[in-house]
């Protein structure tokens, strides 16, 4: 079987990070049997430039047809003056609506060679390996109204509206139980039912979906300002976290330096399973656009690597392949190879292209 990938590169360091990726695909294409097709489309700043708009309706036809979208980054402060409706990162969220991909899957794993890197103790994270499960097509970065309006006495009024469905909450809960399921059985729901009634229906129905099918899997309940504080304080209490969209968004960025770096961590957003099997799926690591380094070799390629590695694991079912690249990257690390945002004293200073060397190279050591 021939995969179909689409590339989405994006703005400032997306491209490179796409190019590194692209050389771990045409690894496994030489030495793994991994058959793929890939093609290219614009999104974010870059499509704005060539096409009016963010997201075109040309990318979204392509990601529709791909088995995978393996995205790189959007936005840059050169179109911080763009209207709303026109800023880069609306091209992501064109993607994710388009597709239906509800389901963020962030993991924030601790590589040993790192815990000294991060910004907490080393025996607070050595070893952290939890999950957070964002629902993503619902809540306040999609509810309407979404507008800015003057008052009669001339003050602006802006109003972003926090909205979610039993059904929306379920699906999501449903994912977060059955990762769980592979995992150790435990999810944490996070929400403010203390004071939003969107968070009063989350905690109903995941608290329903649990009780009738999935009662052997432990659940608990935290306040999501509460869940903030316990990750800097306890994090390896929690392995599966599920959240809404907005919590979700601040809660994964905080768990993803508790690693070291953000440039570190990739991530998944899949949408339903279709009666054929297919899923739309996106993959892509979180670490933003980072403009002040775009185009200077520097930035970490390990994010955009490993999200491959989710990609091989989601989307095509190639856990041994998936399991081998994160091995790869773990034994760099443990070699003492390190990017600029990782850096530690006694380890080897690399660049963008320099790290994905090292990483191809362990994958010729380890697949002997």
């Amino acid at each position: 079987m021939t995969h179909q990938i689409l590339l989405t590169p994006g703005d400032g360091i997306g491209p490179e990070v796409i190019e590194e990726t692209q050389r771990v695909l045409g690894w496994y294409a030489k030495n793994r049997n991994f058959a793929f097709h890939t093609d290219t489309a614009a999104v974010g700043g870059n499509a704005y430039e060539k096409f009016g708009t963010p997201g075109p309706d040309e990318t979204i036809a392509k990601a529709k047809a791909a088995d995978a979208v393996l995205f790189g980054a959007v936005g840059g402060p050169q179109w911080d003056k763009l209207p709303f409706a026109s800023k880069p990162e609306q091209g992501l969220l064109r993607l994710r609506k388009d597709l239906g991909l509800f389901a963020n899957l962030r993991p924030a794993l601790c590589f040993d060679a790192l815990k000294d890197a991060s910004s907490l103790k080393p025996e607070i994270v050595s070893g952290l390996d939890i999950l957070i499960v964002r629902e993503l097509t619902g809540g306040v970065y999609f509810g309407e109204p979404k507008e800015t309006t003057t008052l009669p006495d001339g003050q602006k009024r802006a109003v972003d509206t926090q909205v979610y469905t039993t059904h929306e909450i379920a699906r999501i809960a449903r994912v977060a139980f059955e990762l769980a399921g592979l995992r150790s059985k435990r999810v944490a729901s996070a929400e403010k039912s203390n004071v939003m009634v969107t968070g009063v229906l989350w905690r109903e129905v995941v608290s329903e979906i649990h009780k009738k099918e999935f009662p052997h899997i432990e659940l608990s309940h935290v306040l999501a300002d509460n869940c903030a504080m316990q990750l800097v304080r306890n994090p390896k209490q929690y392995d599966v976290i599920v959240t809404d969209n907005l919590f979700g968004d601040v809660l994964s960025d905080e768990a993803a330096q508790l690693t070291g770096s953000i440039g570190m961590l990739p991530s998944a957003s899949l949408g339903a399973k279709q009666a054929n099997g297919r899923q739309a799926a996106l993959y892509e690591p979180i670490h933003g656009s980072a403009p002040d380094i775009a185009g200077k070799g520097l930035a970490n390629p390990i994010a955009g690597i490993l999200s491959f590695a989710m990609c091989l694991r989601y989307s095509f079912g190639r856990i041994e392949d998936a399991q081998l690249l994160e091995r790869a990257v773990d034994r760099v690390l443990a070699e003492g190879f390190r990017t600029a945002d990782i850096m530690q004293p006694g380890m080897t200073k690399v660049g963008t292209a320099q790290m994905t060397d090292a990483i191809l190279k362990a994958l010729d050591k380890l697949a002997v």
